[in-house]
């Protein structure tokens, strides 16, 4: 029967990437009573299991790209040997069950994910496009909290945004005292989880002396520069692969 297992044998070419979403999980965060618009918690959780991806699963990507319940992985090297059916299964696997340690729970979760076919200089693009999901899913997070705060329902609050513009939101919400554009940086442009190198200070108990040794570490920058701008995309994501392979 193994000739049966027709999808065993599709394979990938790196670059590539993996991208993660969270499945059902509006109910898992009302279960939790996780705060609205945003809550840190659930984001640094996100974050710790972007971390494990990167440096304790095996995987070995070379960054990740995290907003709401969603994580997007960049190879440059595939494990498996490229083969998509599993590294969709174990990536998924690995971050559901990481999660769910980060965050106590006791029952599953899951993480749906797929392979995204990119060149290299199409990186940019790809981060892109998800930063402006991310963008989109801020302001609705922030709409749909005030709405619902101030008494309406989950259809009520569903009938008032339909076709509501970003201009419109901004404006709803700078009536309510708040503006979007000057909200904390990682709810409006997501997270990117990276290697880094850090010098940092020893005594060798051998020689009696001070000495200095580089590290590597994994590091979260909450304030990602905007991947629309092409040049300063393409600026940060040299740095980001350099700093990756000064670390291997």
């Amino acid at each position: 029967m193994q000739e049966r297992e027709i999808f065993s044998g599709i394979y990938a070419v790196p670059p590539v990437i993996v991208r993660l979403d969270g499945r059902a999980f509006h109910s898992l965060t009302r279960d939790l009573n996780f705060k609205k618009p945003f809550d840190e918690k659930f984001s640094s959780a996100m974050w710790r299991v972007s971390e494990k991806l990167i440096s304790k699963s095996g995987l070995e990507p070379e960054f990740a790209y995290t907003f709401s319940d969603e994580i997007s992985l960049y190879f440059a090297n595939l494990p498996f040997k490229g083969r998509i059916e599993k590294i969709n299964s174990v990536c998924a696997s690995y971050a559901a069950s990481a999660l769910l340690l980060e965050l106590g729970l006791n029952k599953p979760l899951a993480f749906d994910s797929r392979v995204i076919m990119i060149q290299k200089d199409q990186t940019g693009k790809y981060l892109s496009w998800r930063q402006s999901e991310a963008w989109r899913n801020h302001m609705n997070a922030y709409c749909q909290s005030a709405l619902i705060s101030e008494g309406n329902t989950g259809t009520e609050t569903a009938r008032i945004m339909k076709g509501m513009k970003s201009a419109d939101m901004h404006e709803m919400m700078f009536n309510r005292g708040v503006n979007l554009s000057e909200t904390p940086a990682w709810q409006r442009r997501g997270t990117v989880i990276h290697k880094d190198k850090v010098l940092r200070k020893g005594f060798n108990p051998i020689t009696g002396t001070e000495v200095t040794a580089s590290r590597t570490i994994i590091t979260a920058d909450k304030n990602p520069p905007l991947f629309s701008d092409v040049q300063a995309a393409d600026e940060y994501i040299i740095k980001l692969l350099s700093r990756d392979e000064e670390t291997q």
